[in-house]
């Protein structure tokens, strides 16, 4: 390679290099925007967020408000019923701290590209709107939550292989900054008009259950049925049971892990259970602890709903319900001090007394939480307290049926009837009436032999029949041993092939397919040679 080519080798790159920048500086200008906050900066400068008190979320068909009182957040639409402090604070310190990622040029014709459409019947594309004032209701911020990114751009065919499903953040407008819409990395996923996402979900916790008394539906001082154990470790009882009744193990296990993992799904009011629940199914539930609490739950289901139609058409069956309404009321007897035991050693007595301590503490707070239940009505779904609902006859266990394949008793065979016996031994079959008349197979000396003259009795020695018990196939003789028996002539066969009526029995002691060969032989088929041939097909 000569000067001149090297030197048009370096002209040429720096061609493609100037290119390559002017083509990056122009690109970069298309992405400019003219909005107030840039790359890397907050959506909202020095937002306050220790002074909200009060957030409302609107969607398109659920509203909240959420409240602080005491230091304490509550769902205002669920007659202040505690909300999930965590959740709360969580959102309003990601609001107060998220940054732009990239400012976007938009007027409000613009607003519906990024799922912010003021008249958008459905939340993802109208929007959620947020509204957080101080104590004193002064507006600190109102903002927009718009598409996820992925929406209005498309995934990200890397992050989708990571799990991802593309989602990189979320277009949020806040309304003091006429200037766009910004997007961020943030994806507020618990961001939700629905108060019952807000509810705290903490309930009661049942632990140690000693004794369940359960009332008739509608008959709150009548008992249905009650089941005790002596501590919580033991097998519940039934009682009141007579001779023969146990407790159905597999019910006694659900008792005892009763509320173990049971939710609410939402709170309502008096009035509202008072219209919707039906009365006549109401139970009262009393429930002691071990550790000296006492619950007294209501149940109680709603009201069926009316099946809808129009005049003249067949109505439309209502969706189930599988909810109860539910209240719970609580009291305890905590000890105030431990019960010592005998011959306790310094270190003993140290040990328990800790635990004791710390037991105790832990309880008078669970009593604390608990009490603050008190009043609320839960919506409940009705598989967690089922067992509670369940009949004395529900709780009896029931006979085990047979096992498939054992033998009926005396020995019959599974799915026999005793009955048909007698038919079969009248001649008839068990459901088809009289018994058909018998095959000639079965009984072969009727159905081909007349009857003939009887030989003398010293010409029947030889051949007399063997006994009943040695006429069975396994004894017959062998081939061998046949041969001596003599065998009448030809012209003294047919004599012979006549034995008389009560000699025939034996010969029907064979099976139906062994009793062929017992036919009479034509005169050729007579020689013994050929009779044990017969006798082994």
């Amino acid at each position: 390679m000569n000067k001149r080519q090297v030197v048009v080798l370096w002209i040429i790159a720096l061609l493609l290099g100037g290119a390559a920048y002017l083509s990056w500086t122009g690109k970069s200008k298309t992405f400019d925007s003219h909005t107030k906050r840039g790359r890397g900066q907050t959506l909202v400068d020095g937002f306050p967020a220790d002074q909200v008190a009060k957030i409302e979320i609107s969607g398109v068909k659920d509203s909240t408000t959420l409240q602080r009182k005491d230091g304490k957040w509550t769902v205002g639409n669920r007659d202040a019923y505690p909300a999930k402090p965590n959740e709360v604070n969580e959102f309003i310190d990601t609001l107060a701290d998220v940054k732009v990622t990239q400012g976007i040029d938009a007027e409000s014709s613009f607003f519906p590209r990024f799922g912010m459409d003021p008249n958008g019947k459905e939340d993802k594309d109208h929007g959620i709107e947020v509204v957080m004032s101080n104590e004193a209701g002064t507006e600190l911020g109102r903002f927009t939550f718009g598409k996820s990114l992925e929406s209005q751009e498309g995934s990200d065919p890397m992050s989708a292989m990571m799990g991802g499903g593309g989602s990189t953040g979320r277009y949020v407008r806040n309304h003091s900054d006429s200037s766009g819409v910004y997007a961020t990395k943030e994806l507020f996923p618990t961001l939700t008009g629905d108060p019952k996402s807000w509810l705290d979900p903490k309930f009661v916790q049942l632990e140690k259950i000693k004794d369940i008394t359960v009332s008739a539906p509608g008959k709150p001082e009548e008992v249905a049925w009650k089941v005790t154990r002596a501590d919580e470790s033991a097998e519940f009882t039934l009682e009141g049971a007579k001779e023969g009744e146990a407790i159905d193990t597999t019910i006694a296990g659900t008792l005892k892990t009763l509320f173990n993992y049971a939710h609410f799904e939402d709170v309502v009011s008096a009035d509202t259970a008072a219209k919707d629940g039906n009365a006549a199914d109401k139970r009262t539930v009393k429930i002691d602890t071990v550790e000296g609490f006492h619950y007294t739950i209501t149940a109680m289901a709603p009201n069926a709903p009316k099946a809808e139609g129009k005049e003249g058409e067949t109505a439309t069956p209502p969706a189930s319900d599988d909810t109860m309404f539910v209240t719970v009321d609580v009291t305890a007897d905590i000890a105030a001090e431990r019960k010592k035991e005998e011959k306790e050693s310094p270190e003993d007595v140290k040990a328990k007394d800790a635990a004791f301590t710390e037991r105790k503490g832990a309880l008078e707070k669970k009593l604390a939480a608990e009490k603050a239940l008190a009043g609320r009505v839960y919506k409940i779904n009705r598989s967690a307290i089922d067992p509670l609902l369940k009949t004395r006859a529900d709780l009896v266990k029931k006979p085990e049926a047979p096992a498939a394949g054992a033998p009926q008793a005396g020995g019959l065979p599974p799915g026999f009837n005793p009955a048909a016996m007698q038919g079969l031994q009248g001649g008839a079959m068990p459901g088809r009436g009289a018994a058909p008349a018998p095959r000639p197979a079965r009984r072969p000396v009727e159905a081909v032999t007349p009857p003939i003259a009887i030989p003398p009795m010293e010409e029947r020695k030889p051949a007399e029949a063997p006994k009943p018990e040695e006429a069975k196939p396994a004894e017959a003789p062998k081939p061998e041993e046949a041969k001596p028996a003599e065998t009448p002539k030809p012209e003294e066969a047919k004599p012979a092939e006549a034995p008389k009526p009560e000699e025939a029995k034996p010969a029907e002691a064979p099976k139906p397919e062994e009793a062929k060969p017992a036919e009479a032989p034509k005169p050729e088929e007579a020689p013994p040679a050929e009779q044990p041939k017969q006798e082994g097909q």
